[in-house]
């Protein structure tokens, strides 16, 4: 029996290791694009609703990701909370600001990242039988 013991565990010790090891890239991953996101303001350099573009509703704002999941969109002095969530494995970013007003309120979605750089991000999200798309620059 003891023989059998000591059979058993190294095995299941190598069996656990690569979940193990496939969380902790998820969680270096994760670190790494919230360290990303979090450093700096943000502007939106580009929004399609469907097929129309307004992009110009949103100038003037910049957005403030922070490492505690909240977020805030400036304009003018005025200030408007919300949250973020960063799933890796989905490629997405979700935004929920649940007291905003148009146009911010066009950011309450799941967002597909498409593209993105250290100082740039292309994003999509489904919206009824369409998407709509999300152009943010570092300032």
């Amino acid at each position: 029996m003891k023989k059998a013991i000591l059979l058993i565990t190294p095995l299941l010790f190598l069996f656990f290791i690569p979940f193990s090891c496939k969380k902790f890239i998820q969680q270096q991953e994760q670190n790494y694009i919230v360290d990303l996101v979090t450093k700096g303001t943000w502007r939106i350099t580009g929004y399609r609703d469907h097929q129309i573009i307004i992009t110009d509703s949103f100038a003037g704002y910049a957005f403030q990701f922070n490492k505690n999941n909240t977020l805030y969109g400036t304009r003018y002095g005025q200030q408007t909370n919300g949250t973020w969530t960063v799933d890796v494995s989905k490629k997405s970013i979700t935004t929920n600001f649940p007291s905003a007003v148009y146009p911010i309120t066009m950011l309450n979605y799941t967002w597909i990242i498409t593209d993105s750089y250290t100082d740039s991000v292309a994003a999509k999200a489904a919206v009824d039988s369409s998407f709509n798309i999300l152009n943010l620059h570092k300032n």
